[in-house]
């Protein structure tokens, strides 16, 4: 068995990272953003540090409940995730921004969403 104080806590950081891709990625209205200013090349490279976090912590909450806790939610693709993380470590010069732009506008909400439920569940 896992220590359930722990895993809450890792659950809640990752849910507060989730929240920030979101906030940060208010602004942004189109993959150009991203890639035509400045500022917009910041708050790309601010939202992968983010995701690559996220990667991390559902990697720690795989490891801490041995793979038994994220696969009964199967509305979000935990192994996607998990993979952006190693995408954005390994390849950071190849990073595609349409397609950080594509997973912060479709799975972040939804990811923040049931990261909630589980904490709200483990919590009661």
């Amino acid at each position: 068995m896992y220590d359930d104080l722990i895993l809450l806590e890792v659950l809640k950081q990752t849910s507060e990272a989730a929240q920030k891709v979101i906030k940060r990625f208010e602004p942004v209205t189109s993959v150009d953003y991203f890639t035509n200013s400045p500022e917009g090349m910041e708050k790309l490279d601010a939202i992968c540090m983010v995701i690559i976090a996220i990667g991390e912590s559902l990697k720690n909450i795989d490891k801490i409940t041995e793979k038994k806790l994220l696969s009964q939610y199967p509305e979000i693709d935990w192994k996607g995730a998990k993979g952006m993380r190693d995408i954005i470590s390994h390849h950071y010069f190849d990073v595609d921004a349409e397609e950080i732009f594509w997973v912060c506008e479709n799975n972040m909400k939804p990811l923040a969403k049931t990261l909630e439920k589980i904490i709200g569940k483990l919590s009661s």
